[in-house]
């Protein structure tokens, strides 16, 4: 069974090429919006099933854009 936190080889995997604790950690928290708490050392922690909750196939998916808007706001534009 796989732990309920991430290793620390996943958290620099998706942290690349961040190697410092305290910007993996503005990384996880800011860019990719996960929950993080920070183990005693100041490594970052992070729960698998934030993770996991945040795959792609969870997440709905982006709106088309409107084509004729677009074009409509340049043509008055110009």
């Amino acid at each position: 069974m796989n732990s309920p936190f991430l290793t620390d080889a996943e958290v620099a995997f998706m942290c690349e090429p961040l190697t410092q604790h305290a910007a993996q950690v503005r990384h996880l928290r800011n860019v990719l919006g996960l929950r993080v708490r920070l183990r005693p050392n100041g490594k970052p922690l992070v729960l698998r099933a934030d993770v996991e909750a945040q795959a792609p196939s969870t997440r709905p998916a982006p709106e088309k854009p409107d084509v004729n808007a677009l074009l409509s706001h340049t043509r008055r534009a110009a």
